[in-house]
């Protein structure tokens, strides 16, 4: 049988570090494809390119995963920058929001992790909350957090117990939702934890990072969802 080709958008730095060399990379963390595959799935990395050229690309592809990452530009969502917000990673936000509108168009299905799910509100006219304490316990350590799913939806056919501990690290959450999305799970705190588009597309957000955990269901979702 076919395994399904999951494509990951990535991270573009100015800087890495591999044996002797130290260049400007395409970097995605080794647990997005190795989650893809355990699902079943083919991965494929998807460098920031130029926008126009997203909609060929999702058109190659069986699936899409966007990946976490650098707080989304506010200006994307008409806000203006507060203290704590990240800089912008300006070829990024334009690239995964035309793979977003991409596979929104084309109906091919979309997972969107932590930034993902972010990116995939502002893509259909959402807003950010760009700072919230809570659920990040310390820089570059990631923490557990409950997550509750909302019965009838995607996401609680998928998992419809309530998770105890989910890998966690973000300081930005949902705040207004976009067109027709709707949240699936919450914390315990109320925060969107995951969002999704009904319909006959498959397209979930999740604030928290499966990658990082154990539970592989929401990945394997995605790769039946493209088979």
């Amino acid at each position: 049988m076919n395994r399904p080709l999951i494509g990951i958008s990535t991270y573009w730095e100015q800087r890495a570090s591999w044996g002797v060399w130290e260049l400007p990379a395409a970097l995605l963390p080794a647990g997005y494809p190795l989650l893809v595959q355990s699902a079943g799935g083919l991965a494929a990395m998807l460098p920031p390119d130029g926008p126009e050229h997203a909609a060929a690309a999702v058109a190659r592809l069986d699936g899409l995963v966007i990946a976490g990452g650098p707080d989304v530009d506010p200006a994307r969502y008409g806000a203006v920058r507060e203290d704590r917000t990240g800089p912008p990673a300006h070829r990024r936000d334009a690239w995964e929001l035309a793979l977003i509108d991409a596979a929104l168009g084309s109906g091919t299905p979309l997972l969107g992790i932590c930034r993902g799910m972010q990116l995939l509100n502002v893509a259909l006219g959402g807003t950010l909350v760009q700072h919230l304490e809570g659920h990040s316990e310390k820089v570059g350590a990631f923490g557990t957090h409950a997550v509750k799913p909302v019965m009838g939806t995607l996401y609680a056919s998928i998992a419809p117990e309530a998770a105890t501990g989910v890998p966690t690290y973000h300081h930005q959450a949902v705040d207004r939702l976009g067109r027709d999305l709707v949240v699936s799970a919450h914390s315990d705190d109320g925060t969107p934890e995951a969002i999704e588009l009904p319909g006959p597309a498959w397209a979930l957000g999740v604030q928290w990072h499966p990658e990082m955990g154990d539970d592989t269901r929401v990945m394997e979702a995605l790769v039946r969802a493209a088979s």
